[in-house]
């Protein structure tokens, strides 16, 4: 998710790129779904843009009420899953829109709380529930079987040795802690203080992504994104894992019509609808320069389409 405005240390990444891909015309209509601390929803404000701003997260909501009075109208923060993005929108008379921007993923406000259990460099208590409400990290890895522990571990964080890392963790149960949990993993794969990369790193991320069900809000916002896009509408969508990335680079692939009508996966979908959008360049990086301000942005990638007149898809793959 986006990070923070200007007057925090949360800086959010490839700002000005995603500023310019979204081509803000004064009095458009935006979407920043994934508010933050409001870094995007501030620059699209300064290009003269109208903005709804979702966020799961009761504190970036709170957080966010005085941008809201200093905006004098203009911005609407949503306290909702951005999965919610086009009932909310239908609510409140705001369909269609000229651009939706998603920027995916933990906020470095939420990592940098310890009470919040997002990270392990410093101790907290086991949570990540970026919504603060439902299963709590803690309630996974202590109540889930080796067997379900282990494929969030392969499926969300990549680890290689998944069962062993599962197995270390139902030995260790109860685990209420980030340091606790981060201490289980380390031992399970014979981490040494001068490896370059800490193993847990995959754990948390996993499981994190399994909690807040990531992957799948992000299918379901890319799909309402199309629906309310108005024609030339823009898509700008900043990622930071490969999960996430061939998840956004596969639908815009198949919604702009790269994929290959003969696909044995998707045998008619191609053939039958129209290209809803068209890709605007290939994805973007950050540049040395703002790496060397933000270490954060060395892993993100920023994509860009714009929606057509074609009627939204009803059916594909991610």
């Amino acid at each position: 998710m986006s990070d923070a405005p200007a007057t925090s240390p949360h800086v959010p990444v490839l700002l000005d790129e995603v500023i310019d891909a979204l081509a803000i015309a004064p009095g458009e209509t935006h979407v920043d779904a994934t508010f933050g601390a409001g870094g995007y929803t501030r620059a699209m404000l300064a290009s003269g843009a109208r903005v709804f701003a979702f966020d799961r997260d009761p504190d970036a909501i709170t957080a966010g009420a005085g941008l809201v009075d200093e905006a004098g109208g203009a911005l609407m923060l949503v306290p909702a899953t951005f999965s919610a993005l086009e009932a909310e929108l239908a609510a409140r008379d705001a369909v269609p829109v000229q651009g939706v921007t998603l920027d995916i993923g933990v906020s470095s406000m939420q990592l940098d709380q310890a009470e919040r259990g997002f990270s392990f460099q410093s101790d907290g208590p086991l949570d990540m529930r970026m919504s603060q409400e439902g299963e709590s990290a803690a309630d996974f890895v202590n109540t889930a079987d080796e067997a379900a522990i282990a494929d969030v571990l392969y499926q969300y964080g990549d680890e290689p040795r998944s069962r062993r890392v599962a197995r270390a963790i139902v030995a260790a149960r109860p685990i209420t802690r980030t340091g606790e949990l981060a201490h289980v993993v380390r031992r399970a794969l014979g981490y040494k203080a001068h490896d370059k990369k800490d193993p847990a790193t995959r754990t948390f991320q996993a499981i994190r992504i399994h909690i807040n069900r990531e992957l799948g809000e992000l299918a379901d916002v890319l799909a309402a994104a199309e629906r309310v896009l108005a024609p030339g509408g823009r898509l700008a969508v900043v990622t930071f894992h490969s999960l996430e990335d061939r998840m956004v680079k596969r639908f815009l692939r198949e919604r702009s019509g790269g994929l290959p009508s003969g696909s044995r996966h998707l045998p008619e979908v191609a053939a039958k609808n129209a290209p809803s959008f068209e890709q605007v360049g290939r994805g973007v990086r950050a540049s040395e320069e703002e790496i060397a301000r933000n270490p954060r942005a060395r892993s993100a990638t920023l994509r860009t389409a714009r929606r057509t007149s074609a009627t939204a898809w009803t059916e594909g793959a991610l």
